[in-house]
């Protein structure tokens, strides 16, 4: 093949792949972006009021459960890769295999939340609550903040697994799109995971 029918090839080629772009749709996006804002003011908030009462915060990570927040990070994580394994199939049209991953990741998110909420009930029993102290309120405040989230983003999982269980996301042969729903879920997904994998250290670990 000569130079120029190669140049030709590779121009007429580029020319019609499709160009990239962010998973899901912008508006997903804007909202994530203002929810990370809202974190971001949170964990700056929590990070000066350790270094205004170091005692109190010690204090109180030593009350905390270090294998809850093993076994949460780890379904989470894990829940986040079978996301993106989720996105994966959906995008080869094997909608089977989305839907069982996604029910894999809600299983684990559930997981997740009887074990906060077993975290919580055993520091309530031991009258440790939002008024007790800086540091408590402001562990009540934001991980129950990012538990919200959890919770909003199952509905989100359980929403677009319903909606692949029915054929509803499809990409054809010219590589058109109608699974942006499905990767603006999984993107939500993604962002609460991220939250808690910044959380868990500032709070449980750094002194």
């Amino acid at each position: 093949m000569s130079l120029g029918s190669t140049l030709t090839s590779h121009a007429a080629t580029s020319a019609t792949s499709p160009d990239k772009k962010l998973p899901g749709d912008l508006a997903m996006w804007f909202f994530i972006l203002a929810e990370l804002t809202v974190f971001a003011i949170l964990f700056i908030s929590f990070a000066v009021a350790r270094q205004l009462n170091p005692d109190i915060f010690i204090a109180g990570q030593q009350t905390l459960h270090p294998i809850a927040v093993i076994i949460n990070t780890l379904a989470l994580i894990c829940s986040s890769y079978l996301v993106v394994l989720a996105v994966n199939s959906i995008n080869r049209n094997d909608s089977d295999k989305a839907r069982n991953a996604l029910l894999c990741a809600l299983a684990l998110a559930l997981i997740y939340v009887v074990t906060k909420g077993w975290e919580y009930q055993q520091l309530l029993a031991l009258d440790y609550g939002i008024t007790t102290n800086t540091f408590y309120m402001l562990y009540f405040f934001i991980t129950f903040f990012h538990f919200m989230h959890v919770l909003l983003g199952m509905v989100i999982l359980g929403s677009i697994a319903l909606k692949a269980h029915g054929k509803g996301y499809v990409v054809d042969k010219q590589g058109d799109q109608s699974v942006s729903g499905f990767e603006a879920g999984a993107s939500y997904w993604h962002m609460v995971d991220l939250v808690w994998i910044i959380l868990f250290p500032l709070i449980y670990i750094v002194t």
